[in-house]
């Protein structure tokens, strides 16, 4: 039982983790990324598909994105999908490929981004640690129900106790790496 809970609880924190990269992923930085047009859905046929199923993404260089969709009439639906997207980014129309700028990030903004870092970050750090919580309420009802002893009760909520220091420490670091890359000029 004890095993089982621990595996079920590093998984789904690392889950939290890898759900707070994602979350950094599309927070832009001065730098292009592929990345960043991932969410963005296109009208395509009816039906909302992600960008990256309806045209080539590609780095042109450090500050530009070049998007080249597959069939010439997106190429306006894949436009406009990008102007109205929240990244504050205007494409440009290069007849089958559309430039897409990364304009430089102004201090005050940057300083916004950093905020909206810091609290995706305390959010990974909550749902860890409500894992941390649910896990050891888990071990208590087993102490009640006597199904384990306090001994395994109290070295599983310390083995629990090491996985949430772990997966804190790893969220510290991306978040860190994240003000870095945002603060950087």
């Amino acid at each position: 039982m004890i095993p089982e809970l621990k595996k079920t609880v590093e998984s789904k924190m690392q889950k939290s983790v890898e759900s707070l990269k994602n979350d950094l992923a599309k927070i832009r930085t001065g730098r292009a990324h592929t990345g960043l047009l991932d969410h963005i859905q296109v009208e395509y046929y009816g039906s909302q598909v992600p960008i990256n199923q309806i045209a080539n993404v590609t780095l042109i260089d450090s500050r530009t994105i070049g998007v080249q969709p597959w069939e010439k009439p997106m190429v306006a639906k894949v436009e406009k999908a990008i102007r109205d997207s929240d990244l504050g980014i205007n494409p440009a129309n290069m007849g089958e490929i559309i430039r897409v700028p990364m304009p430089a990030l102004t201090e005050e903004r940057r300083r916004e981004l950093t905020k909206i870092v810091k609290h995706e970050g305390e959010g990974a750090k909550v749902a860890v640690r409500n894992l941390r919580r649910d896990a050891n309420q888990h071990l208590k009802d087993g102490v009640k129900d006597k199904t384990i002893s306090e001994d395994d009760e109290r070295k599983a909520e310390e083995a629990i106790q090491k996985l949430t220091d772990h997966y804190v420490v790893e969220i510290d670091k991306l978040l860190a790496q994240k003000e870095q890359e945002l603060m950087q000029i």
